[in-house]
Formats: structure tokens, C-alpha cells, sequence
């Protein structure tokens, strides 16, 4: 055994000890003595007031209520006292109550609306009000730098799922697949380095790319209570968070009996179809209000669509000015349906006034059914390609936790949790194969004919690349035939390959979490606690599956190869003109797909037998496979310390030890011509994060705070770069070797921010601030040719290179402009904006000719900002919202240099609602999404090289939301 190992074990079991014996410790409190505590829940109409101020100025005695409006107190002396309850647009509460031994349970303490003043009747008759200074309020009261939005914020906006949602809120951007957003991160860095959280603990990621990041686009907004977005996290939170932390909080049962249903039909412009979602959610309490309950189920169907123009390079060529000649390109629709569905359960239950048990569980389904007309113009090889697939990608999101919250004793909490989620991403087809994956079938057509706008050196160019300026402009496409009459014919483009590309991931975690808080002195809180979760991957992606015909492999007296005319089609489907935004008529790259059923049975035993198929799949497949475990043994203690009046330091430590273990199969090489041998293979991979972190929060007055942190976070590697797995190809040129990275290091991050909030006395809020990260052991793909017994290779590695940095800052207003008189008074304002520099170096180049490239972090955008102008008066509520992503590089090659990363450009898109207050029940709305019909396109080095454009058009849907009990 190594002594990295023997130490691994040792610290894992010393921490675990640790745990055990504060657990045994903290539970004898149990039968203490209570002495005087007082505790309730702060709620209104609308619910629990999070953040609303408690007092009992006799006995110098101040708090805030939590995220579910509960509060404690503990007094030193028993007697009378007036407690005093005060919130934002709410009448001042002052309750008399007999302090006792023991707990005092207040239970429900409801506050009124201060139908005095104009910010009082906005929460009466408002829609938007009552979440904004419930997002306002735990905002103000928190430790961490953080930016929260409510559920009913949330629904205000047309924002189907929780990615969508998440993109309103300041420094968050989302990455967008084929128009809808699917993941996030915060303040622009690589989404794997913001940590998702439900409920404080990490989601559990069946990402396709084997890395850490989170997709979010199976799990409906219906199901979020709160959103909260730490940019500066606390050691109480998940340490693997160098961009920030998104915290998805479940609902939980509401003060009253809720019963609220919604229903919506709209219409996609691009498909010309119709969609529909529908929600209901139930919550009541029992028992004599010790058990509530809440129950949300959400359902959104639709039909979609979208056209994307791709090009490829020949960037594996020698010749630098025909790096960038056009290789192929390719017009692909895709028309298919969506379906996400979502179904949580929240329960508690107040054994008494000093122990409450809960239960949240979720089961969440994404149907992407995905047909695809792929049409291609292959200029290397003077030949359309038609490609026909049927996908059905399936994402499951499920599971459940338990836990509890106990008051000890007057001056120690407890609570924890155990939870048990599952993440799955998957295909099911085709069924005639005992092989499940991606169907792909590929025809081929000669052009004979050839083109006639090549460039002198025989090469298609756009006419900025070419050497003598011959090409067009990409989104002026023509393929420039010889001979205008040889267009693709389905008689004559011939069935050459089947494919059934391999796509099975999951993960598993199962964690323990136990939070100990103790009340040292009125001034002097301790927390400290620990978590471990064991986390089960696996993982099949990279493998496919390969038939040829054996008269494409040249096998004399072969079956003739199939033609698609041939097979059986069904027409292609309607919707929007067939890549109607470029100019020109495109239609003759339009063929009519194979049915779903003539596809799946060309892979049955019968038709491959009988058309002459051969099993060619590559030697080095179970390469690609790889499962494994990783456990992490999480401790930390975080002190919190209000120095006066208005200082609070809040500091500590968090230790994370990771113990990873995978087990694959890899390749190696060997003789002369090569020869591939496949073996078992094992990676462990141990490190530890201790993560010291400090935060500073001074009050100037009661409306306007400074914070300052600093935190020290961590990202682990990624499952896929660290797979045992060795794919070679010795059919390409060069040959290639991709390849895991036992030896990855954590990326380690030491953070500094500094941030104002002031807040105005009618819902309002101004923001700012800056913020830095020095980032070391950033992980890129390492590119470099490599001679292995005689043979040149080009090897891809994951690997620790330069170390970063990043700078940037934010703004934000939240304005309503209730100063004005009449109509105009009903407008208001929400902007907010963040600027990121970052700086990463990566080397180009062999060993001894070296340079040196400077970028910015992958997935990072320069330049993020929100604009909201929005309408609240007399039952009318209006928003029409605007979203900026800045270009952002999603693709480094370190082998050929900046000229070749591949972009993201600036996507700008415009979405609307607007909401008719019937009745104090009955609502109707409009939601509008993509109204600037903005692409996502994606380029090589320079803004016009093309190599995806990709529109998706606009949606829209009207409804009713029906509060039937409230």
C-alpha cells in the first residue's frame, strides 16, 4: 500500500470517528434540560415570511426568521415579555407571551399587509410583490454572498424548467440545446465548476461527457420553492464549488390549505404545432397541524423543431492556409417532441415543539424524441451523404431524502438527513437489436460532375480563407455544382453503414449529513458537522456499434447495395420553410426519412444477413466503458460572531476527502504494423480540500450592508477525463490515441469579493461589486504527437496545465417606480450585469518549441446581463425580459492554437408575459418565448467561419392559473 493510501485511510477514519462521537455526544443532550426557548413561524396569506425581524427589546433578544419563516429564542430568564415582529410592507406585530422552562411553542404567528401606504396595497392586489421581499429578506439575513428568487417569481416569466429560471438571476448563464437551456453556471466558469444542489447537497449528474455538470432541462420549475445562488459559500455548504453554488430547495408543505392548478395550449412557429402544460399543486396540514403535507405535478408536451448548418475543416491537413478549407457541410433538421414531467412530495411532522421529521422525494422524466435529417456536401471526397436517425434520449431524475430538526437543548440544534437520488441518461432503441443505442443510418451518392468554385489549389473555401478569394459567404451557401442537374436522388444515395452509437449513463448518490449548531453566547454561534456520500457511476458512451455492406468492403458476388428510394419513407416533416433564415432555395438537400419501423429492422439478425451486413466495430470499443465508485467524507466548524451592532464574522474550515475508484478496460499497442491488445484496467485517484474561508458583513445603516469574503473551493476531476479506458485508431491519419489521466489534481481556487446591497424602502434593491480567483491546476485537453515503437500518434490526455485567474464585476437594480403618479407608477425595473476577465495559459507545441497561448476559461462569457422592464397596477402585470450571454470559447486545440478554438457566439434573446388578475382566484396569461428569433451559432477562430447556425423560432402559450383553495 502507498503512503498516500495509508494516509487517505487514515484521515477517512479519523473523520468518520470524529463524527460518531460528536453524534453520541450531542444526542445525550437530548434529555437536558430545555430551559427557555421560544420558538414559532412568521407567515402571511401567501405563506412563510423568510427573514422577518424578532425582538424582545426587555431582554436585549434579536433574530430573523429562517428560509421556512421559523425562529428561536433563548432567553436567560423565564417571565412576561413582548415579542415583536417586523417585515417589509407588513403591519408591525407585538405579541405579549410568558416565557417558560422548556420550549414555548408560538406556532403560526400571521402578519397583515399595511394597508396604509401604496407599498401595502401593491401586496394586497400585486402578483410580483410578496416573492420579491421574500427574496429580498433571506438575501439580507444571509452569511454568504447570495441572490435568491421565489417560486412565485418564478412562475411569472415563461420559464418551463428549472434552467430556465435560474438564468434571470444576476452572474448565472445557461447553455442552451436546440433553443431550451439544460445547464448553468455562475459568473461565467465551465459549468462543471458550479456546484447544482437540492435541497444543499449535489445533484447527481448522468452528463453524456462523463464530466460533473449538472442537466437540468428534466425537472419542471413547478417543483422549486427557492432559488439561491451562493457566489462567496459558507463552510456549512459543498465545497466543490469554484464558480458558486446553485441551491434548488423543494417545496415544502404550506401554513394553509393550498389547492392551485394551471393550464396552457400554445404554438411553436418553427414546428407549426401545438403544446400544452398543465400543473397542480396540493398542500395541506393535519393532526392538529403536526403533519403537512405538499404535493406538486407538472407535465409540459411539445412539438419542436430546428435547422442547423454545420461545417467541418480540414484542419488534419499539413498546409496552414488549408487548415481552413471547408471539408463538408451539412443541412440538419431536426423535427420531434418533447415531454417533461415532474411529481414531488414534501411532508413534515412536528413531533413537538422541539423535534420536527421530514420527507421530500421528487420523480422526474425528460422525453427528447429527436428524428434527424442529416444532408451533407463532402468535398473531400466529391459525394453527398444523407444520415437518417431516430433518437429517443431519455433523462430520469428521482429520489427521495428524510431527515429531522431538534432543539436539544436551549443552546444546541441538530438536524440531519439522509437522501438517495438517481440520475439517468439513456436510449432504448432500436429494439430489434439486443444492443440498445443510437440508430444511424448512412447513404452515400457520387458527384460525379464535380464543382466549379474551387480554388486554385483544388479546395473549397469561404472567400475570406481563400488564397485567391474564390467562396462565398457561409450564410449565402451554394454548393457550386458543375453540373446544377446532379442533386441528391434517393435512387441513387446507397445504404454504406449502420451504426448503433452506445449511450447508457448513470449515477447514484447516497448521503448522510448532520448539522450541530450551539448558541455559545447571545453574540456567539458555533456550527459544525459532516457529510459522506458514496457515489456509484457508470457509464457507456464513445461505443458504437458497426455494420458495413459487404460490397462496400469490395467482397466479390455481394448483395447490391440498398438504396434509400428502395426502403420505406414516409414524408418529411412539415413545419417552417426549410432553412427559411439563410438566403436561397435549399430544397433539393429535403429527402424523405426512413420510417421509424424500416429503420429499426434493418438491424434485425434477418434483413442484415439477407443485404450482405458485416460486423466491423472497432477492436478498441469496451474501451469506452467504465464504472466506479467515489466516496467523500466531508467535516467542517464555522463560527459566526456579531463583533456589534452592525459587524457580523462569519468564519471557519471545510475538509473534503475523495477516495475515487474506476474500472475499465484500456488499449495498448504494439509491433509493427500495430497491433491492438485489450486488457483491465483499474484507476484510484485520492486527494484532500482543506478549504479555510472568512466572511465580513458590515451594516453602514439598516438599509445598506458591505460584505467581504474570502473562500478557498475546489472542483474534482472529471469521470471522463480519468476513465482507465485507451481508444486507439489506427485507421485514421495520423493514427490517434485517446486516453484517461489517473494522475488528474483537483482544480483549487482561492476567491476574494467585495460587495455592497442597499435597499430601498419600497421592494427595491442596488447591488455591486467585484470579485477575483486565482485558479490553480486548471485541467485542459492535452493534444501532441507523440512516437510510440516507430509509429507517430496523436494523443489526446486530459492533464494539469497553467494556472488562471479571473477578475469581474457586477451591478444590479430592483426598482419599482412607485414616486411617480398614476399609470406611470405601475412600471418598474430589474437589471443587473456582470463583467469576467479571465487569463489561462495554454502550451502549443513539442518538447523543446514550446509557446505559450493566452484565452479565457472555457464556457466563460465576457460580458452577462438581464433586463426586465415590468408593469404591476389595477389586476395588470406585464414583464418583457431580456437575456445576454457574451461570446464564450467552448473548445480548445492546443495542438494548432487560438486561429482553431472553437466559439459560442453572443446570443441575445427576448421573452414576454403578461398576467389578468380575473378575480381573487382566477388568472389568465401570456407567456412568449425567443420573441428576437435570436440563433445560436458556434465559429472557428474568426466570427464568419461558420461551423454551427442553428434556429429554433419562437413559442408562445396562453393559460389559466386557478387558485381553488387559498
Amino acid at each position: 500500500m502507498s503512503t498516500s493510501t495509508r494516509v487517505g485511510s487514515s484521515v477517512e477514519k479519523q473523520i468518520k470517528h470524529l463524527l460518531f462521537w460528536a453524534f453520541l455526544a450531542l444526542t445525550s443532550l437530548a434529555s437536558g434540560a430545555y430551559a427557555q426557548t421560544l420558538k414559532g413561524v412568521v407567515v402571511s396569506k401567501d405563506g412563510s415570511l423568510p427573514g422577518a425581524t424578532i425582538q424582545i427589546p426587555a431582554h436585549n433578544l434579536f433574530t430573523s426568521t429562517e428560509i421556512n419563516g421559523s425562529f428561536t429564542l433563548v432567553s436567560s430568564t423565564e417571565g412576561r415579555a413582548r415579542l415583536i415582529i417586523t417585515y417589509v410592507g407588513y403591519d408591525k406585530k407585538e405579541i405579549d407571551v410568558i416565557i417558560g422552562k422548556g420550549v414555548t411553542d408560538l406556532g403560526n404567528i400571521e402578519m397583515q399587509p399595511d394597508n396604509k401606504n401604496t407599498l401595502g396595497e401593491v401586496l394586497v392586489t400585486g402578483s410580483m410583490a410578496p416573492s420579491q421581499i421574500k427574496a429580498m429578506s433571506i438575501k439580507r439575513n444571509a452569511n454568504a454572498i447570495i441572490d435568491v428568487m421565489a417560486s412565485d417569481a418564478i412562475g411569472k416569466l415563461p420559464d418551463r424548467n428549472i434552467a430556465e429560471a435560474v438564468q434571470r438571476m444576476q452572474g448565472v448563464a445557461v447553455a442552451r440545446y436546440h433553443g431550451e437551456a439544460d445547464q448553468a453556471t455562475v459568473r461565467g466558469t465551465p459549468f462543471a465548476w458550479t456546484s447544482t444542489l437540492f435541497n444543499g447537497s449535489r445533484l447527481p449528474s448522468s452528463n453524456v461527457l462523463g464530466n460533473r455538470s449538472s442537466v437540468l432541462d428534466a425537472i419542471p420549475s413547478e417543483m422549486i420553492q427557492y432559488v439561491q445562488v451562493a457566489k462567496a459559500i459558507t463552510p456549512d455548504m459543498e465545497g466543490d464549488a469554484i464558480g458558486g453554488s446553485i441551491n434548488f430547495i423543494t417545496r415544502t408543505a404550506p401554513t394553509y390549505r393550498q389547492l392551485n392548478a394551471s393550464a396552457a395550449g400554445g404554438y411553436n412557429s418553427f414546428s407549426q404545432n401545438g403544446t400544452y402544460n398543465a400543473s397542480l399543486i396540493y398542500g395541506d396540514r393535519f393532526f392538529k397541524d403536526k403533519l403537512g403535507v405538499v404535493l406538486a405535478g407538472a407535465i409540459w408536451d411539445r412539438q419542436w423543431g430546428a435547422d442547423a448548418f454545420d461545417v467541418s475543416y480540414n484542419t488534419g491537413l499539413a498546409d496552414p492556409v488549408q487548415k481552413k478549407s471547408i471539408n463538408s457541410v451539412m443541412f440538419k433538421r431536426y423535427m420531434g417532441k418533447r415531454q417533461t414531467m415532474g411529481l414531488s412530495l414534501g411532508m413534515e411532522y412536528k413531533l413537538n415543539g422541539a423535534n420536527k421529521l421530514f420527507f421530500r422525494g421528487m420523480l422526474n422524466k425528460f422525453n427528447d424524441i429527436r428524428p434527424v435529417s442529416e444532408s451533407y456536401i463532402d468535398y473531400t471526397n466529391s459525394r453527398y451523404q444523407y444520415n437518417y436517425r431516430y433518437s429517443h434520449y431519455q433523462t430520469a431524475i428521482q429520489g427521495g431524502e428524510i431527515g429531522g430538526d431538534h432543539q436539544l437543548s436551549p443552546k444546541f440544534k441538530l438536524d440531519w438527513s439522509f437522501s438517495d437520488y438517481i440520475s439517468k441518461y439513456f436510449l432504448e432503441t432500436p429494439p430489434t437489436s439486443g444492443t440498445k443505442g443510437l440508430p444511424i443510418a448512412t447513404f452515400r451518392q457520387k458527384i460525379t460532375g464535380g464543382f466549379k468554385n474551387l480554388s486554385s489549389d483544388g479546395k473549397r473555401y469561404w472567400n475570406f480563407d481563400s488564397p485567391d478569394g474564390i467562396g462565398e459567404n457561409p450564410m449565402h451557401f451554394d454548393a457550386g455544382l458543375a453540373n446544377e442537374s446532379e442533386v441528391m436522388d434517393p435512387q441513387k444515395l446507397l445504404l454504406q453503414q449502420l451504426v448503433i452509437a452506445q449511450l447508457n449513463n448513470s449515477e447514484h448518490d447516497r448521503n448522510v449529513q448532520l448539522n450541530v449548531q450551539s448558541e455559545v453566547s447571545k453574540n456567539f454561534k458555533l456550527k459544525f458537522g459532516g457529510k459522506y456520500r458514496h457515489k456509484y457511476r457508470e457509464s457507456t458512451y464513445g461505443s458504437n456499434i458497426v455494420f458495413m455492406p459487404a460490397a462496400a468492403l469490395g467482397v466479390p458476388n455481394s448483395p447490391a447495395l440498398l438504396s434509400l428510394g428502395s426502403l420505406q419513407t414516409a414524408k418529411a416533416g412539415q413545419g417552417s420553410e426549410f432553412f427559411g433564415h439563410m438566403p436561397g432555395n435549399h430544397n433539393q438537400y429535403v429527402m424523405d426519412p426512413l420510417t421509424k419501423d424500416q429503420l429499426f429492422n434493418l438491424y434485425g439478425t434477418e434483413l442484415l444477413t439477407k443485404n450482405g451486413f458485416m460486423e466491423v466495430t472497432p477492436k478498441t470499443n469496451p474501451t469506452a466503458l467504465y464504472e466506479g465508485t467515489e466516496q467523500v467524507v466531508a467535516a467542517y466548524v464555522m463560527a459566526e460572531y456579531q463583533v456589534s451592532e452592525r459587524l457580523r464574522l462569519v468564519g471557519g474550515v471545510r475538509n473534503e476527502y475523495t477516495n475515487m475508484d474506476l474500472e475499465g478496460s484500456a488499449a495498448t499497442v504494439a509491433g509493427t504494423p500495430p497491433v491492438t491488445v485489450i486488457s483491465p484496467k483499474n484507476v484510484v485517484n485520492r486527494y484532500n480540500a482543506l478549504l479555510p474561508m472568512l466572511h465580513l458583513k458590515y451594516a453602514l445603516n439598516a438599509n445598506t450592508n458591505i460584505r467581504a469574503a474570502y473562500t478557498r473551493t475546489f472542483v474534482r476531476p472529471n469521470f471522463g477525463d480519468m476513465t482507465p479506458g485507451t481508444s486507439i485508431d489506427n485507421s485514421k491519419t495520423p493514427m490517434t490515441i485517446s486516453q484517461g489521466n489517473p494522475d488528474l489534481k483537483p482544480t483549487f481556487s482561492n476567491n476574494f469579493d467585495l460587495m455592497g446591497e442597499h435597499y430601498f424602502p419600497n421592494i427595491g434593491l442596488l447591488s455591486g461589486g467585484v470579485f477575483h480567483k486565482r485558479i490553480q491546476d486548471v485541467v485542459f485537453t492535452d493534444m501532441r504527437m507523440q512516437n510510440i515503437d516507430g509509429n507517430n500518434y496523436l494523443v489526446t490526455q486530459a492533464k494539469n496545465l497553467q494556472n488562471a485567474s479571473l477578475i469581474g464585476f457586477e451591478a444590479g437594480i430592483n426598482r419599482r417606480f412607485d414616486f411617480l403618479r398614476g399609470f406611470w407608477s405601475g412600471f418598474g425595473v430589474e437589471f443587473n450585469y456582470t463583467f469576467i476577465d479571465s487569463r489561462v495559459k495554454v502550451p502549443r507545441g513539442i518538447e523543446g518549441n514550446v509557446k505559450t497561448d493566452r484565452t479565457q476559461l472555457p464556457n466563460q462569457s465576457k460580458n452577462l446581463f438581464n433586463a426586465i422592464l415590468f408593469y404591476e397596477k389595477n389586476k395588470i402585470m406585464v414583464r418583457l425580459a431580456g437575456n445576454y450571454r457574451g461570446a464564450s470559447v467552448e473548445t480548445i486545440n492546443q495542438q494548432l492554437g487560438p486561429e482553431y478554438y472553437i466559439w459560442t457566439d453572443a446570443n441575445f434573446t427576448i421573452d414576454a408575459s403578461a398576467t389578468y388578475t380575473i378575480n381573487k382566484r382566477l388568472r389568465a396569461f401570456v407567456e412568449l418565448n425567443n420573441l428576437s428569433d435570436s440563433p445560436v451559432k458556434m465559429y472557428m477562430g474568426d466570427s464568419r467561419r461558420t461551423t454551427s447556425s442553428e434556429w429554433y423560432g419562437r413559442k408562445g402559450q396562453a393559460g389559466l392559473r386557478w387558485d381553488i383553495i387559498k
